[in-house]
């Protein structure tokens, strides 16, 4: 059994039969699973904000902290007890500059039985060929 990335990516298959393309969830080993086991950077931004949405649902604290930028990060990191992860919807992905982008997400969650939301737009630097994510702002 393939699981599905936590991060929600797809993929477009055509259909040869009916000429139309549906949207197939990337497996997790072919979607952020390099980034968070591998030691392979992401590639940009956006490949950045899903692998750290996948770690958070894994309670990945090394990945994350790992792949936040020196200047904003916090010594550790503590997880929201009983939190279910339910999907993450990537909004924009904006190009700044070769090292500068932002992200805007929304992730959605249950905590204690109670649905939550987090809409953010990130801020990522790349230093040395690596993406980092330095900070956000909430919605």
């Amino acid at each position: 059994m393939t699981l599905s990335c936590p991060c929600s990516r797809t993929s477009a298959k055509a259909s040869p039969l009916t000429k139309t393309t549906s949207r197939q969830p990337l497996p997790f080993s072919a979607c952020c699973s390099p980034y968070l086991n591998e030691n392979i950077p992401a590639p940009d931004a956006e490949a950045l904000m899903r692998s750290r949405y996948s770690a958070f649902v894994l309670e990945r604290a090394d990945y994350l902290l790992a792949t936040w930028h020196v200047s904003t990060r916090p010594a550790t990191l503590d997880f929201v007890l009983a939190a279910k992860w339910l999907g993450l919807d990537v909004r924009s992905h904006r190009v700044l500059d070769a090292d500068h982008a932002e992200v805007e997400f929304v992730a959605r969650c249950r905590e204690a039985g109670r649905a939550t939301r987090l809409h953010e737009r990130s801020r990522f630097v790349c230093e040395l060929g690596h993406w980092f994510y330095v900070d956000g702002d909430q919605f």
